[in-house]
């Protein structure tokens, strides 16, 4: 008979999220890399996540503006990129190639194909002046260091053909030849987001040619990027990576075997952790509490996600097409809410009372006046609004 697999409550499980994730007290991280690297990956699609994910992990949140920054557009030790599922990650400056490898040269074959056809369609000219268009604006980008698309027409006035896509469609509409080409070189590892052209809740980024990289195996790389994933987040089940992660089920399980993935019985059946994980973790010498961004990666990091986040609760703190809005957290489960109001005010509502007392209500306002204190006088609105974050901001729809 096999050995008996180990059951791994959630208990546990959010035990473990708590020191993996650098959210209890003695986890904390000195800086941005140690929270990317810990994390793996940072949600990106709102700019303002990458900063707020940081400061709510940092021992002394004080210069997170300032350490992000450098660690993004002078170190260049993060680097924003697009990753897993098609969205825009900030990942360690070491893991790019795993990414691209992994991920991101499936993902760039079907984006340019799609745009292929969408201009083939439109009457727009063809791959050949495309591909001419495409080494011209790269050796503008390489030559002005970092652009914006507007900037990059202007030594290559073709990037401002305009296109027609999806015709008789609802979601029809007009493209320019420079949103959708620069979206393509970014999955496919050419460019990379630069340096915004306001502050660090803008969206309007710059561009900059990315650096260069070896060409990892797809397996390999697989492996690579699971295992490193599984390490800091597991344990997980097959659902939860074959979401993360956007591959197939069958390179899911490749990848799992790969690097040994040791199989662990879960409330949701069965999990998986990276071999060395096996053992029972101790609980926390102390609880802890935490604000957590709209998108931040702990509270996306899971499609099966009961087991912190109550099925009651989804209404209220996501949007309709599944973005976590802002999450207030008590040992290692979410609940309740925030928001900031137009004049700075942190405020939070809790949306259950279990295991809720007098401690968790001053822990949780200790992390409301600690976010406040170094978000200063900077606003910050989530890209993605939802229901209680709504209510909360008192910013309307």
């Amino acid at each position: 008979m096999g050995e008996a697999r180990r059951y791994v409550g959630a208990a546990e499980r959010r035990t473990r999220l708590g020191a993996g994730q650098r959210l209890s007290g003695s986890a904390r991280a000195a800086g941005p890399e140690e929270v990317a690297d810990s994390l793996v990956a940072l949600h990106g699609s709102d700019p303002a996540t990458v900063y707020l994910a940081v400061g709510a992990r940092l021992a002394e949140p004080g210069r997170t503006v300032a350490e992000t920054e450098r660690a993004l557009y002078t170190d260049r030790t993060l680097v924003r990129m697009h990753g897993m599922r098609h969205t825009v990650f900030v990942f360690p400056a070491g893991l790019t190639a795993v990414v691209h490898g992994s991920t991101g040269i499936t993902v760039a074959a079907r984006e340019r194909a799609s745009l292929l056809k969408d201009m083939a369609v439109a009457g727009a000219p063809d791959a050949a002046w495309l591909k001419e268009v495409e080494e011209s604006a790269l050796t503008a980008l390489a030559r002005r260091g970092q652009a914006t698309a507007a900037e990059l027409a202007e030594d290559e006035p073709r990037l401002r053909e305009r296109f027609a896509y999806a015709a008789g469609k609802p979601y029809e509409g007009v493209h320019t030849v420079s949103t959708r080409l620069l979206r393509v070189l970014g999955v496919e590892g050419r460019v990379v987001r630069g340096r915004p052209l306001g502050s660090w809740t803008s969206s309007q980024f710059r561009w900059a040619v990315a650096p260069a990289h070896p060409e990892l195996d797809v397996a390999e790389a697989q492996a690579s990027l699971l295992g490193r994933w599984l390490a800091a987040c597991g344990p997980a089940t097959e659902a939860d990576l074959k979401w993360w992660t956007g591959w197939r089920v069958t390179e899911v399980r490749r990848a799992l075997t790969a690097i040994g993935a040791r199989a662990v019985t879960l409330d949701e059946g069965t999990g998986y952790v990276v071999a060395g994980h096996e053992d029972p973790v101790a609980a926390p010498a102390e609880p802890w509490a935490a604000l957590l961004p709209a998108l931040d990666p702990t509270a996306m990091g899971w499609r099966e996600r009961d087991w912190y986040l109550a099925p009651e609760l989804l209404p209220a703190l996501f949007d309709r097409s599944g973005n976590v809005g802002p999450t207030v957290w008590w040992n290692g489960r979410v609940v309740g809410g925030w928001a900031q109001r137009p004049d700075g005010e942190i405020v939070w509502r809790l949306l259950t009372t279990d295991g809720i007392g007098t401690e968790a209500h001053q822990a949780i306002a200790e992390e409301a006046e600690r976010l406040r204190a170094w978000v200063g006088e900077t606003r910050v609105t989530p890209r993605f609004r939802t229901p209680l974050e709504k209510e909360l901001g008192g910013r309307g729809a």
